[in-house]
């Protein structure tokens, strides 16, 4: 299967760069963020406490989530805007950080990639855990306070406060237990913070495009 891995935290470019680079390259994409968001959000919902290991596995495992390009559906509500929203925000690294919700979701991403015969993938384990043989593994960042920048831009906020919130994401997300956000060994690595999207597009383009090549895809 062509599966691109696309990790890195939170304000680093990884949604629209995966987004533009699947449809240069004529595959799915997926947001598996989006994911462990459509279950936080079912927890939320259902008065469920999001630390809660069992409950919140329980709830994932019988929770539908289709999702479609700009579109995340949930047991049939379109909860798009709300999985985007500070209330959100504020819970899904507590999610995220349960083994038995990822284990459940990992399965969900395999086979939502296979069924579709690869595609671009992004989150913050793909390259590591998810799809450790794929087709080409990169880790975008960008610095703090550029990171900062961008996420009041798209939803507005004061910008100490949103550094302050990415910081915290980054460090659950960096000392969870189960999957940590990590750079792949062999994962590029692309410091976003001076580069246009359609740079960071068109290298990431070219790169897969001459690994097929080397790997006699192409």
């Amino acid at each position: 299967m062509r599966v691109v891995a696309i990790d890195g935290p939170a304000g680093a470019g990884k949604s629209t760069i995966a987004q533009l680079l699947a449809d240069r390259l004529g595959v799915p994409y997926l947001d598996t963020g989006a994911m462990y968001r459509a279950v936080t959000f079912a927890a939320l919902r259902d008065g469920v406490d999001t630390r809660n290991e069992g409950e919140v596995a329980a709830l994932a495992q019988k929770t539908r989530i289709e999702l479609s390009p700009g579109r995340v559906v949930v047991d049939g509500a379109d909860v798009t805007a709300e999985i985007r929203t500070q209330r959100i925000n504020a819970a899904v690294s507590h999610v995220a950080a349960l083994s038995g919700v990822r284990s459940i979701l990992r399965n969900a991403q395999r086979l939502w990639v296979e069924s579709r015969g690869g595609g671009v993938v992004e989150g913050r384990d793909i390259g590591t855990v998810v799809f450790p043989d794929a087709t080409l593994k990169v880790f975008l960042t960008a610095r703090p306070e550029v990171r900062a920048r961008r996420r009041v831009a798209e939803s507005g906020g004061d910008v100490d406060e949103i550094a302050r919130a990415i910081a915290e994401r980054d460090r659950l997300d960096s000392t969870r237990s189960d999957s940590p956000l990590a750079t792949a060994a062999d994962s590029i690595q692309f410091d976003t913070s001076d580069l246009t999207i359609d740079q960071v597009v068109d290298d990431l383009h070219r790169m897969v495009i001459e690994k097929e090549r080397i790997n006699g895809r192409g």
